[in-house]
């Protein structure tokens, strides 16, 4: 990616949101990667003219422009998937802020359709080029877990724009994966009280040596942002997260591994790997919005 681009591919960034000003951002500053990229414009719901000289376009002019090779998108997660089917299906490369869609099924569907059209899907995972990742892949490798845990707080997030809490949170779900290999499901368990906006869903994995690894998300009004782990192994435990560094341009990053993709700078294992985990985390996702649901209903039925 060092070499003068001989070619640029154009892009629109679809939603501008935190997410999407991020992308139209790095895409206007010179970078290694932005170099073979030029934003033509965004798409939005919202009439907005233009942003900082970046002008605003029709998402029917978006699909149909053959200046449009690639599209970001940085939308809501539940319109993920439609525009993503929409972009493929028009021939474009597409960029996707995780999770890609907010069902197992959808998402391989969606790779079928990229593999047929011969174009890059890419989905974002922002939170495995983060120095804390780096801090917790270097510290649990060679190790034998015993147990862990991974709790994550925040403010309240609509689940009807961002599903359900397993897939917007599934950021937490594939550093768990990434750090300990593909997990079964045991068990779930959903509290709400929809009046005071607060959830807590509390998830019991297995890793495949039948290690157990407890998730929590909690989020409500008042409940700050963070991350509380403890990982236990033979050798030792970790117990929360050292300060590790300014998480820098991990956005940018991101779009570097896209470029790469773009280019054919990436081997069929390493892009099959990816998949697999992806595949992999969104289908557990579902197990686990599957075994909340049920229970909601058996408790429901027994009332």
């Amino acid at each position: 990616m060092n070499a003068e681009p001989e070619r640029k591919f154009g892009v629109v960034v679809v939603g501008v949101g935190r997410a999407g000003s991020v992308r139209i951002r790095d895409l206007r500053n010179p970078h290694a990667s932005s170099a073979f990229l030029n934003l033509i414009g965004f798409v939005s719901r919202r009439e907005l003219g233009n942003i900082d000289e970046v002008q605003q376009i029709s998402l029917e002019n978006a699909l149909s422009s053959p200046e449009v090779e690639v599209a970001y998108i940085c939308s809501e997660s539940s319109s993920h998937e439609d525009y993503i089917r929409q972009f493929l299906n028009a021939g474009k490369h597409v960029l996707v802020e995780y999770p890609m869609t907010l069902s197992w099924e959808a998402a391989q569907d969606l790779w079928k359709l990229a593999e047929q059209k011969g174009k890059v899907l890419h989905e974002e995972h922002v939170e495995l080029l983060m120095e804390e990742f780096a801090f917790l892949k270097k510290e649990v490798v060679g190790k034998d877990l015993l147990k862990g845990s991974l709790l994550f707080t925040a403010g309240p997030l609509e689940e009807e724009r961002f599903g359900f809490p397993a897939f917007s949170g599934i950021s937490r779900l594939t550093w768990l994966v990434s750090l300990f290999g593909e997990l079964s499901l045991i068990s779930a368990t959903l509290e709400e009280r929809k009046e005071d906006q607060h959830m807590k869903m509390t998830v019991c994995l297995e890793t495949e040596n039948k290690r157990p690894l407890t998730w929590i998300e909690e989020k409500g009004p008042g409940l700050k942002r963070n991350r509380h782990l403890s990982f236990h192994f033979k050798s030792g435990s970790l117990e929360n997260m050292p300060n590790v560094g300014v998480n820098k341009n991990i956005f940018l990053k991101d779009q570097n591994i896209f470029v790469q993709k773009l280019l054919g700078q990436f081997s069929e294992k390493e892009l099959a790997a990816e998949k697999k985990r992806i595949l992999h985390c969104l289908w557990l996702a579902e197990e686990i919005q599957k075994y909340c649901y049920s229970k909601k209903c058996t408790v429901a039925l027994r009332g």
